[in-house]
């Protein structure tokens, strides 16, 4: 479904170029959740910001339901954000003067799209998400963990092929963490959602299905759960931290 081939990207500073990404070959299949862990600098968020069509890049492709992303114009590539595309970001980003039900909404309110399809969609995800009794609230009114399962609705209300998820748990406390990362399961079983995470929080890396190590802007380690599913999500978590401690060393 989605596919980054040999992707690398530099940033100019002054007279001297600084590669970030320098190679980076990844794949996310239909319904997987996956995510990206790494250092500080280590291009995370370049890799995220080049999938999502907001930076161009130097040499490589990335492919999204087929579609080739590379040498798109600007209106091709908003079309394609806005469709094919939901964002988590860690700040939320809710409009502060509407209400949970209209922040969901708002991709199809750009579209000019808010037919009866969508308001039903938009009170399936409220609810599918436990958030149906502060529909009517404002952001300001509503714990982060709820901001953050609000964000997560608007990122399926135009039934997107992927969710980007940037840092989705890093204003969270654990309990709020756990409930998002549960929205985000609840969105792949029940609506065959992909997710594709860029984080720094082990524990929430350890529900996914694969966690991509990044160091330095290559893929320095890949980790799958257990396929047969027995590997608990504490002894993977436990596996991750060991993987990272060992790439902080080498």
């Amino acid at each position: 479904m989605l596919y980054v081939k040999n992707l690398r990207k530099s940033y100019q500073s002054g007279n001297k170029s600084y590669a970030v990404l320098k190679g980076v070959d990844l794949s996310v299949a239909t319904q997987e959740f996956v995510a990206v862990m790494g250092p500080s600098g280590s291009g995370k968020s370049t890799l995220l910001n080049c999938i999502s069509c907001y930076i161009p890049f130097e040499e490589g492709a990335i492919s999204l339901g087929g579609q080739n992303l590379q040498g798109l114009d600007e209106d091709a590539l908003a079309k394609i954000r806005n469709e094919k595309l939901g964002f988590v970001f860690q700040d939320f980003m809710l409009l502060d003067g509407l209400t949970v039900r209209e922040n969901v909404l708002v991709p199809r309110i750009i579209r000019d799209k808010v037919e009866p399809e969508a308001e039903q969609l938009a009170d399936s995800l409220l609810a599918l998400f436990g958030i149906s009794h502060i529909a009517d609230k404002y952001p300001a009114e509503i714990s982060g963990g709820e901001r953050q399962r609000t964000a997560v609705a608007r990122s399926l209300i135009n039934k997107p092929l992927i969710i980007l998820a940037d840092e989705p748990t890093g204003n969270l406390d654990s309990k709020s963490s756990r409930t998002v990362i549960e929205a985000f399961e609840n969105a792949r079983q029940q609506l065959g959602a992909t997710i594709f995470m860029v984080t720094h929080d082990s524990f929430a890396a350890s529900f996914c299905d694969r966690v991509i190590l990044l160091k330095d802007g290559t893929v320095y380690n890949t980790l799958r759960k257990s396929e047969d599913q027995k590997e608990s999500q504490g002894a993977f978590q436990d596996r991750l931290l060991t993987a990272i401690k060992e790439m902080s060393k080498a």
